[in-house]
């Protein structure tokens, strides 16, 4: 008889952790809600470790017919068993993402890093807000019902979230993370030009990072826009389209703000030669320029028969001469651009714990009672007023050097109000 080594007991008690899943109370992360899960979801949870040891082959040595042999434990590749784990396990994934994230086992690592900076950076943005992009890890919607609604918000998330990918992706190319792409190679054949510089260095290549995020981030709404439902697809034209031109305006953002960095060369500190290259921009840059959009976001319709979209305002107010020459109804029509926010609907005003619309409220909210913006006692409580609370902070201070060799330092107190809203 062949002898069988058996998958170690010690390995089964881990699955659940590497998978995600839960064997029961006290194993694994705490269930999730999976109504309108999405690729978001990775930049809260992270990528799992590879699964090379959880799901082994066994394969046979012996002298051809099985008998005596050894069956030998093969392990499975590592690269293929994270993307297995990950891109067959995750809830969220369309087919279509599921595939490129079978394609491209590396970029696992970046679209989920990408996800990460995009919600970090929205909570940034927002901090002062009466929505602070607040997330819930046991929500795979990642914002729960907020993306529901076709708000400035969701705009804001669908752009930010798209930006961080391309961002992200940009990056691993750079660094050599990703296999089947590298420095730009747009600028590798180009020679001095007039100005007196050359390319040189590694320019950051961009331009895969923008496709990937096309390819990966756009293809939820791809796959509800072309539902073979006639109803559904009617249904969701709209929203779709909302989504991907947030998507691009997200992306448009990280390629407007690409930058280009020289270096001088020649003797004694001269500028004979410069050898240039183009890098990303700081991804907080990103989002300062993002929350600008949002604060100018347009509403826009989508009437029926027209592949485009329009604003959807009234005329705005001037002295200029605004006669009704389009006819009944005309409304204040300019192109839109490729970097503009669109919302279909007005934003909530956020101000009261509603669950079901994924509203958390901002009661319990610290909020500045001086202050004359966003956080406002005023503005952020919405009216209801806000509790003082006075509070001791004890820190060292006053520290020195003492030679040789400790610091001594005297503590420091001090009482301050802090103000949370009803």
């Amino acid at each position: 008889m062949g002898l069988h080594v058996p998958l170690p007991v010690l390995l089964l008690p881990l699955l659940p952790l590497l998978l995600g899943t839960s064997l029961g109370p006290g194993l694994g992360p705490p269930p999730a809600s999976a109504a309108n899960a999405n690729w978001m979801y990775l930049g809260l949870v992270g990528v799992p470790p590879p699964l090379q040891q959880a799901a082994p082959a066994l394969a046979g040595s012996g002298d051809g017919d099985g008998e005596g042999g050894l069956e030998v434990l093969v392990l499975e590749d590592p690269e293929l068993a994270e993307a297995r784990a990950v891109c067959g396990s995750l809830p969220g994934l369309v087919g279509a993402q599921t595939n490129v994230c079978m394609e491209h086992p590396s970029a696992i690592r970046p679209i989920a890093e990408g996800a990460r900076r995009g919600i970090l950076e929205c909570q940034f943005q927002f901090r002062h807000e009466r929505w602070n992009c607040s997330t819930n890890e046991r929500e795979q919607s990642v914002f729960g019902y907020i993306l529901e609604r076709g708000s400035k918000e969701t705009a804001f998330i669908y752009a930010v979230t798209s930006a961080g990918v391309a961002h992200a992706v940009t990056q691993a190319c750079s660094g050599g993370e990703l296999t089947d792409c590298g420095c730009d190679p747009g600028r590798a054949d180009q020679r001095t030009t007039p100005q007196g510089w050359k390319w040189g260095g590694c320019s950051d290549n961009l331009e895969y990072g923008l496709q990937f995020s096309r390819r990966f981030v756009d293809a939820p709404e791809r796959t509800k826009a072309n539902s073979g439902d006639p109803k559904a697809r009617k249904a969701y034209a709209v929203r779709a389209r909302m989504n991907l031109h947030n998507n691009e305006a997200g992306r448009q953002v990280v390629s407007s703000l690409l930058r280009m960095h020289c270096r001088c060369h020649g003797v004694s500190g001269s500028c004979e030669l410069k050898t240039c290259w183009r890098t990303l921009p700081a991804f907080s840059e990103v989002g300062d320029l993002l929350k600008r959009k949002y604060r100018q976001a347009v509403q826009i319709t989508n009437p029926r028969g027209r592949r485009r979209m329009r604003r959807k305002s009234k005329n705005p107010r001037s002295g200029g001469n605004q006669s009704n020459r389009g006819g009944r109804g005309n409304k204040w029509k300019r192109s839109l651009s490729k970097g503009d926010l669109v919302h279909i609907h007005k934003s909530p005003d956020y101000c009261v714990t509603d669950p079901s619309r994924g509203i958390a409220g901002t009661s319990g909210r610290a909020c500045n009672k001086t202050g004359s913006g966003a956080q406002s006692c005023d503005l952020l409580c919405c009216g209801r007023g806000y509790n003082t609370q006075v509070v001791k902070h004890v820190e060292r201070c006053h520290c020195k050097f003492v030679w040789c060799c400790y610091v001594t330092c005297k503590t420091c107190e001090t009482v301050m109000d802090r103000h949370t809203c009803k």
